[in-house]
């Protein structure tokens, strides 16, 4: 599996950081959720998974990139302009 790199909020490349793969997936890279309340908010979590935590305004900033076409509305901040970077 390859990978192509699309965007981060975060200084220097570090994590949150979301990727492509050439299998039509995104690969999420971050820190692994570790509070236990919010781990216990969480369903079906099979063995090898681990939940990641990603800022609103990345997800929002890769979707108006892969998915030109849709208008802004549908994908709103929180007010704020997205920040992640390329």
């Amino acid at each position: 599996m390859r990978m192509r790199f699309l965007g981060s909020t975060s200084e220097a490349g570090a994590c949150p950081t979301l990727y492509e793969t050439d299998r039509g997936t995104i690969v999420v890279q971050g820190l692994r959720l570790t509070d236990p309340e919010a781990l216990a908010d969480l369903r079906d979590v099979l063995d090898g998974e681990a939940a990641v935590e990603v800022p609103r305004e990345l997800l929002t900033e890769i979707a108006r990139r892969v998915l030109p076409d849709i208008p802004a509305i549908a994908f709103p901040t929180l007010g704020s302009t997205p920040s992640a970077t390329t």
